[in-house]
């Protein structure tokens, strides 16, 4: 998704003013020389072509993210397949097919073809692929530029956005829970990965054909929504859709109090008369962020005869991220134009995905018959809100329809969409077997609500119910759903995800972030000591996080100093800085497991808080590393053909004294 293939084929790199004005220059004659050909007729028509991207991710066998990328392209040797913006990310480029017959099955058949090489290939590294829009086991620490691709021009878009940004990404999402982090890169975007599909159309019926793809964007996303959890939140239906417009927003605040829009985006208005309406308004809004050098002259090119690359134009229009992008492509030696669909997630199968493929096709060669002038239909403000709450909640949104009235997502596409999308399928020749495989599997899943992320919910849900810990439940969510995702069957007939017990349980436990505490109860510096010493009898723990109101780190206070303080009497209206640790032993996320561990027993601790720079991201305590070691020491006994009748004890165990009652001169 991030960014376009083109950029894969350039040297591309960062610009000085004096180097902006020159690809400025460029960007313009391409914009010259694409309006030449469109006055010209210069563009294919009378032939209709489809095509795919697939993204995926890389996971290692505790279902954690695998930063294998640039190993698994060594392995493939495939030009198909190239970086995304993370090490633990893939793309596979499908072949263009002509948009008729078996067209569908071909491109079912291809993908699988694409995913068992992937598959394959992964197994040689000790790893797997996924299909799914966001990975549920994904955690801020690795989102690091240690594990973005190490490709020149991902760098020079880190390095230029955050050149105009001021150097910090802020991330806010409500959904059941909320998410409120801030990050100081791009890679936040490599949580997304998508199934991005491209629909060729003649430059004549662009804008029209365009319209019916911004009106139909909500029902299709509605139905294939696929992202719920991020940072072990549950959010929105199709997170992607929110997380991708904060992980690249350029704006500064105060362009965003003043309303400017974001470079991921919906759109303001329908497209009035022709592609270039588009091309044209985001010159005028984006700034380039990157170049290169090009020695094509597409006037020139034009002049001769030829046809030409628009290379300047197409770098800028990769980062410019319209959910419905406009494309200019070459192919057999005659220029094009495509709508290319990014709303859509990768998953939860590959016959999930073409059922949605099916879906889409088939409206976009349907609706405008049937409706005719989108802009006469419906109020451009309505398909973007109906955008939003598809995003939001899937089949269960309320979508203002091209009838002027209110329907259910679920309603509208059972009672008028799917049989819409079959005749316009029907149209095109498509056989009929496919048409009722595709469509018939689409119909099933919405009539049954359950989505790619309501089966996600409903196993992360269920399994809290099991008391299985949050981390566990997205260790087994992912472990559930790879197990389901390869026996082809579609989502809506899965059952949900159950504990997982991996033969090789300790990639999931090798470092602390993969299984510390996040969801914290803490105290700041100035908070009554009392309150710090009541908060610790309520809930039964020995020590404390203190963090100031920023999150910074600031120490830890332990009950039974505390206690001891308090029987010697404590000054009324003492502060939680008065009693605290402010220097206790830490460690950070990528602290192996086995260290803490030895932290802890070294010195007779409790709990390790963890910080990230100066910021608390989480605690575990002697429970949680004591139980990795217990399973340690089990599997090495059984190893060993000792019998294990019983859960092995720590071997140097920290006693774990239970709060007492605070004097009454401590009860608030």
């Amino acid at each position: 998704m991030f960014p376009e293939r083109l950029m894969g084929q350039l040297d591309v790199n960062e610009i000085d003013h004096r180097e902006m004005r020159a690809f400025m220059r460029k960007v313009l004659n391409d914009l010259q020389a694409l309006e030449q050909m469109l006055e010209a007729g210069s563009f294919e028509r009378d032939v209709r072509r489809i095509g795919a991207e697939q993204e995926m991710f890389l996971i290692d066998r505790g279902g954690q993210p695998a930063p294998l990328a640039m190993e698994m392209l060594e392995t493939l040797q495939d030009p198909s397949f190239t970086t995304e913006l993370a090490r633990f990310n893939l793309e596979a480029n499908l072949d263009p097919l002509v948009f008729g017959g078996g067209c569908l099955r071909q491109l079912e058949d291809d993908l699988n073809g694409k995913l068992a090489l992937a598959r394959a290939a992964a197994s040689t590294l000790d790893a797997d692929i996924i299909l799914t829009g966001i990975l549920p086991t994904l955690k801020m620490s690795d989102l690091g530029l240690e594990n973005m691709a190490p490709v020149p021009r991902y760098a020079a878009l880190n390095r230029a956005i955050l050149r105009l940004t001021g150097g910090e990404f802020r991330v806010r999402i409500k959904g059941t829970d909320e998410l409120d982090v801030t990050h100081d890169n791009v890679m936040l975007e490599a949580c997304n990965t998508s199934f991005q599909l491209h629909f060729q159309v003649a430059a004549d019926e662009f804008a029209s054909l365009y319209n019916v793809a911004q009106a139909i964007t909500a029902p299709v996303l509605a139905a294939a929504v696929n992202s719920p959890l991020l940072l072990s939140k549950r959010l929105w239906r199709e997170t992607r859709i929110a997380l991708f417009q904060h992980s690249v927003d350029d704006r500064t605040y105060a362009q965003r109090v003043r309303g400017r829009q974001s470079r991921v985006r919906f759109g303001d208005d329908w497209l009035q008369e022709s592609v270039l309406e588009i091309f044209r308004e985001d010159v005028a809004r984006f700034r380039l962020l990157v170049g290169t050098d090009l020695d094509e002259d597409p006037l020139a090119v034009l002049k001769a005869g030829g046809v030409p690359k628009l290379a300047a134009l197409l770098l800028h229009n990769g980062t410019v991220y319209r959910w419905n992008r406009p494309c200019y492509g070459v192919f057999q030696g005659k220029a094009h134009l495509r709508i290319e669909n990014r709303v859509l997630p990768a998953g939860p199968t590959v016959l999930d995905e073409v059922a949605n493929s099916a879906f889409y096709f088939g409206l976009m060669a349907a609706v405008g018959d049937a409706h005719g002038d989108m802009r006469q239909c419906m109020a451009f403000d309505d398909a973007k809100t109906n955008f939003v709450a598809a995003a939001r909640l899937g089949l269960d949104a309320q979508f203002q329809w091209l009838d002027g009235k209110m329907h259910t997502a679920s309603n509208l596409i059972l009672d008028q969409l799917l049989p819409l999308a079959r005749a316009g399928l029907e149209d095109r020749g498509i056989e009929a077997d496919d048409i009722d495989r595709y469509l018939d599997t689409l119909q099933a899943r919405v009539e049954t609500g359950r989505t790619g992320a309501v089966w996600a919910i409903k196993s992360f849900d269920g399994l809290r119910k099991d008391n299985v810990a949050r981390p566990d439940r997205l260790r087994c969510l992912v472990a559930g759903l790879t197990e389901r995702q390869w026996t082809g069957d579609p989502v809506h007939t899965w059952t949900l995800a159950d504990t997982w017990a991996p033969e090789d349980w300790r990639h999931s436990y090798r470092t602390i972030g993969q299984f510390m505490h996040e969801d914290l109860l803490t105290v700041q510096p100035d908070d009554l000591v009392d309150l710090a010493a009541n908060l610790m009898t309520w809930e039964k723990v020995n020590n404390l996080p203190v963090e100031h109101p920023d999150g910074r780190f600031a120490g830890m206070v332990d009950h039974h100093q505390l206690l001891k303080l308090m029987a010697r009497g404590v000054p009324d209206g003492t502060a939680v800085r008065d009693v605290m640790d402010p220097t206790p032993i830490t460690v950070c996320p990528s602290t192996s497991t086995l260290k803490a561990l030895a932290l802890m027993r070294d010195n007779a601790l409790g709990c390790l808080p963890v910080v990230q720079g100066e910021m608390l991201v989480g605690l575990v305590s002697q429970d949680d590393l004591f139980g990795v070691a217990a399973r340690l020491l089990e599997e090495h006994l059984r190893a060993l053909d000792v019998p294990v009748t019983a859960q092995p004890k720590p071997v140097v165990p920290v006693p774990v004294v239970p709060a007492p009652a605070l004097p009454e001169t401590a009860k608030a």
